[in-house]
């Protein structure tokens, strides 16, 4: 049942677009050009699929995969679970930012470095799905800190309008309860783990969110798919 309800919703999310893309202008073939799996599975390898053969049937997601959602109820009990995140709010622009970590010091996405990043690549889109990258050398010095800071997840939040965070590792939200409580609030979520960030442009891409369609509660395993231009 799981991979059946998968494979609709995976059809539902692709006829969505094509019928958004036709409402505001012709759609163009070449728009996207290719789809990145960013969930990461055990032993899984890098893979850029063609947009036009995407498989018919998207493997079920793994029950061991490294890609989680933290949806608003892990945060604050009573709020929505994974499954009740509306639809229009796992489907959105994608803006990736890099963050550098160092061995002296664990660093997060700060209000200056939003400010850095849109001087250089634009306003962020409204509704979108922030993704924060380290480099390769920097995942051994990672820390258990959230990636971004309080005031810089509130700003994202309540003058972009996020929905949400992507992000490669897998932080201890209890370690800043003040930022927890405000992606909660927000209606925001986090997927950890996300892979392949990296093949990634600043922005122009597509971000489809898929968690499985439950009540469980907590972390919850999630498919993950960036179309790219």
């Amino acid at each position: 049942m799981r991979i059946r309800s998968f494979i609709i919703a995976y059809a539902l999310v692709l006829a969505i677009l094509l019928f958004a893309d036709r409402r505001h202008e012709p759609l163009s073939p070449n728009r996207y050009s290719h789809v990145v799996d960013l969930t990461g599975q055990p032993a899984d390898t890098e893979r850029n699929v063609p947009l036009h053969s995407a498989p018919t049937k998207p493997s079920r997601i793994s029950e061991q995969s490294r890609t989680l959602i933290v949806a608003p109820d892990t945060l604050i009990p009573g709020t929505w679970t994974a499954g009740q995140i509306p639809a229009e709010r796992l489907i959105a622009p994608l803006v990736v930012m890099d963050l550098a970590v160092s061995q002296a010091s664990a660093s997060q996405i700060s209000l200056d470095d939003i400010a850095a990043w849109e001087s250089q690549h634009g306003t962020i889109p409204q509704g979108a799905i922030v993704a924060i990258r380290h480099s390769v050398a920097d995942h051994a010095a990672a820390s258990a800190l959230p990636p971004i800071t309080a005031d810089a997840a509130q700003f994202l939040m309540d003058a972009r309008y996020t929905t949400g965070f992507a992000i490669e590792t897998q932080p201890d939200f209890s370690s800043d309860r003040t930022l927890a409580r405000q992606i909660a609030l927000h209606g925001n979520y986090v997927v950890e783990g996300t892979t392949r960030l990296a093949t990634l442009p600043a922005t122009g891409s597509l971000i489809i969110v898929a968690p499985e369609k439950n009540k469980s509660t907590g972390r919850t395993p999630v498919r993950v798919l960036a179309m790219v231009k």
